[in-house]
């Protein structure tokens, strides 16, 4: 059959168009394919091809491209071609050389690039074709912008001296296109061509290379893309001057009492924005010699100053001894306060305790609340016991005398309004000043030599106060408190991460004769070949400072430790705020996260917030989250699990799936959420988690199918297959019900030891005697898998003592007492005679 001459160009496109169609070539930069024989001068050339680009939130963004000459243009994306139907095409002929021209635009959406997110990068190109071949343009990729919120790593705030070098590191938040970063001081752009003093670094971080005075600001990093603009927090900088002596005036002339002086002033410089003030006295005298004070008393005037000076020095004489007659009649008076008081005579009394008297200052008390709740007791302190009474016989034992019988009564010390009077009025110093005012996280008691205990209910932190660790005649107040993070500056520098709360006991200075326990939860996992754990300890000052390193105690420390897997045990003669910090020495290190999983009680709108939680695996962590849910109107939707999070710099990640497209669809503009590894190992801010907005297709869709997961990339991870009835379901609500743990936060006397007092007496007056058979503390420590202790408790003058009060702090109020017995009667002692008191001995 004939063909026309003219129709040949259009048929060889059509036969090119299916030839390109089909074969699916390979992706490359601008290459040309003529056909054999073809005008290699009428092969298509780009005038427009498609560059990068960015999707800005849901934005569709354009891609173009423009050839001549050109019969046919199509766009390939990701070795698939793209539907002729999305092609916009434009027709035109170059007026001076008469060629065909075509121009083609096409969309691509959000959704397309997010189809293929994480395999590959999204990619588009272009191809060409005339009558003598084809040509491929470049590709052009196609990423979604983002910006996270939270940096990897805000500035801190610094105090430098004069001259000194400062810096402030910055990570932004990750994103893409990556966040350009600069600074601000005082909300003043920071321009490094402007001030030679000043450089940004490649990594972000602002240096000052010698500290002004006017470098004393609030700094800011700010981070930002083509999709948002971050801010950190602030950090205050403070550039101080330390305070300097200026030169010695001239001496003075010489006076008639023969000294002469000089004096100085503290100006060179003078101390600024806080800096210390000059060591040292500002005035200097001296003894001189001159004609004027070589000279006799012969004159009336003299006789009469000699006269009045002797007269002064007998008004002073009488004076001292005055003062001296006051205070041996207030501590006389301080004597009969403590003997008059019920306590030494009807066991334990701390409320009903007579007041001190308006001149005695020294007995740390305060005037009992009438309107506390009080529980009240009639009896002896032991049961009574129907039968012959058992006696316990030790060959050379010793019991403590018994206590009267007569009523008791308890001092509840519910937290109320008058915590916050109390501290204030106990504290002396600013530092503890700073105790949080709200009381849910502070409890406190009076105590006296029987001892006591105090706790902040569902945190896992006590103070057990064992008898006789306050000297007797003496009556303390005791308080302690959970601090929030936020709240009290704990500097951790490199690798170290807070694992415990920060908890304060006090008043800090008391004299105590024994070791107090101060308990407390930590979220790490105890290695010691992966980690360094200190005890950190806060002064007055309010500097910290490493007083115990675990695993290199001394039995001469004022301090010690018992580790276990998710409490520690700190044995401490000093009231103070303390704190667990671990260093990571390897990769290997993990700290224990709890994951929990919120949604709203009542649904009342279309959307459905799930708030997933990421927490110190510790009780008062867990208390915190589980009141905020509660006044947010929040429910448990998921059983907690752990996630052990590893010191890797990796991230955390969050993530929503398989959410049915019929009754629910995901806001989620991401695959997944990230939170920044630096917030979570740093441990010092609370309440993190990322939220997943779901919205309901209908008011009437109740029931949600959906898997959430959270991992740390190359890390641990969890899975939560959500599955119930947004409406109706509250079958995971009670799992995180708050209790009481063991009834009243304070416990004072023999009712907050499980132990019975002379019980306790019996056992130690035994087992403290060096055995040779075996049958004494030691072999007790042992079966209580305490021996790595041995030394510690050797070095304290009951060793016995210091087992029981670890037992106790242990395993109150669930403690077991057969299990004691039983260990006890393993050592050859007689555990029905330790464990039973006659009527006799009460």
């Amino acid at each position: 059959m004939a063909v026309r001459p003219g129709l040949w160009p259009a048929l060889l496109g059509m036969v090119l168009t299916v030839w390109l169609l089909g074969s699916g070539a390979q992706q490359s930069a601008t290459v040309a394919n003529p056909v054999p024989g073809a005008n290699p001068d009428l092969l298509p050339h780009f005038l427009v091809e498609p560059e990068d680009v960015y999707i800005v939130k849901n934005k569709p963004v354009l891609l173009v491209c423009k050839a001549m000459p050109a019969t046919q243009i199509f766009f390939k994306c990701n070795g698939e071609w793209v539907r002729q139907v999305d092609h916009v095409i434009e027709r035109s002929t170059d007026d001076g050389s008469g060629l065909p021209a075509m121009e083609v635009r096409i969309n691509v959406s959000r959704q397309q690039v997010e189809k293929v997110f994480g395999l590959e990068e999204y990619w588009c190109q272009c191809v060409a074709w005339s009558s003598s071949g084809t040509t491929k343009s470049q590709k052009a990729y196609i990423r979604i912008a983002y910006l996270r919120k939270n940096f990897e790593q805000e500035p801190l705030a610094k105090e430098v001296s004069l001259e000194q070098g400062i810096v402030l590191p910055c990570r932004p938040p990750e994103g893409i296109p990556p966040a350009e970063v600069e600074w601000l001081r005082n909300e003043d752009l920071v321009d490094p061509s402007l001030d030679p003093n000043v450089y940004i670094t490649r990594e972000h971080s602002l240096v000052v290379r010698q500290a002004r005075l006017a470098d004393t600001a609030n700094y800011t990093c700010v981070a930002k893309n083509i999709v948002a603009r971050r801010r950190s927090a602030s950090a205050a900088v403070i550039v101080y001057v330390d305070g300097s002596w200026s030169p010695w005036s001239k001496w003075s002339a010489c006076g008639l009492d023969c000294t002469h002086w000089r004096s100085r002033e503290c100006s060179d410089p003078a101390p600024r924005n806080g800096g210390e003030e000059c060591r040292g006295a500002d005035l200097d005298t001296r003894n001189c010699t001159s004609d004027l004070c070589v000279h006799t008393a012969s004159g009336p005037e003299d006789v009469a100053l000699y006269v009045g000076l002797i007269a002064v020095a007998v008004c002073l004489l009488l004076l001292l001894l005055v003062l001296i007659l006051v205070y041996c009649r207030k501590k006389e008076g301080l004597d009969s306060d403590v003997a008059d008081s019920s306590i030494l005579t009807s066991g334990f009394q701390p409320v009903s305790i007579k007041p001190s008297k308006a001149d005695n200052p020294h007995l740390l008390t305060i005037q009992p609340d009438l309107s506390t709740t009080t529980t009240t007791c009639q009896g002896s302190l032991c049961p009574r016991q129907d039968g012959p009474s058992p006696k316990f016989q030790l060959a050379n034992g010793h019991l403590l005398s018994p206590l009267g019988g007569g009523r008791h009564t308890l001092h509840h010390s519910s937290p109320t309004s008058e915590a916050e009077d109390f501290v204030s009025r106990l504290s002396t110093q600013n530092y503890f000043r700073s105790l949080p005012r709200g009381t849910s996280n502070m409890t406190y008691g009076t105590f006296n030599f029987l001892g006591g205990r105090l706790m902040i209910p569902n945190t896992g932190i006590s103070l057990l106060i064992p008898p006789d660790a306050i000297p007797r005649g003496k009556i303390y107040e005791i308080y302690l408190t959970l601090h929030k993070p936020e709240d009290v500056r704990l500097p951790l520098a490199g690798c170290q991460t807070l694992l415990s709360p920060i908890v304060s006991c006090g008043p800090p200075g008391v004299l105590l004769t024994r070791p107090v326990i101060l308990a407390m939860d930590h979220c790490g996992e105890p290695c010691p070949e992966s980690w360094s754990l200190r005890l950190k300890k806060q002064s007055c000052e309010g500097s910290w400072e490493d007083v115990l390193h675990l695993g290199e105690e001394a039995p001469s420390h004022l301090y010690y430790c018992q580790l276990e897997a998710g409490a520690c045990y700190v044995f401490t003669e000093q009231l103070g705020r303390f704190a667990l910090v671990g260093e990571a020495l390897s990769v290997a290190a993990t700290k224990r996260l709890k994951l929990l999983l919120f949604a709203p009680v009542a649904c009342t709108s279309l959307e459905y917030n799930i708030r997933v939680y990421c927490l110190h695996d510790t009780h008062d962590a867990l208390k915190e989250v589980v009141q905020l849910e509660k006044q947010l109107g929040g429910q448990l939707i998921q059983e907690p699990r752990v996630l052990h999070f590893k010191d890797s710099y990796h991230n955390l990640r969050l993530s929503i799936h398989d959410v049915p497209s019929s009754l629910w669809k995901s806001k989620l503009l991401v695959s997944y959420q990230e939170i920044p590894f630096y917030h979570i190992w740093n441990g010092t801010q609370q309440y993190l988690h990322c939220t997943f907005t779901l919205e309901r297709v209908s008011p009437s869709t109740s029931d949600l199918a959906c898997k959430v997961w959270v991992w740390q990339v190359e890390g641990d991870g969890q899975s939560f297959n959500i599955n119930f009835n947004i409406t109706k379901d509250t079958r995971f609500a009670e799992l995180l019900a708050l209790e009481s743990e063991g009834g009243v936060p304070a416990l004072v006397g023999p009712s907050a030891f499980k132990i019975p007092f002379l019980i306790r007496q019996k056992i130690i007056t035994s087992l403290d005697p060096p055995c040779s058979r075996g049958a004494d503390w030691r072999t007790l420590a042992q079966k209580l898998h305490l021996d790595s202790h041995l030394s510690f408790f050797a070095s304290k003058p009951s060793p016995t003592a210091m087992i029981l009060n670890l037992w106790e702090a242990r395993h109150f109020p669930n403690g077991n007492l057969s299990q004691l017995a039983a260990a006890v009667a393993g050592l050859g002692q007689p555990d029905a005679g330790l464990f039973t008191v006659s009527e006799a001995e009460c």
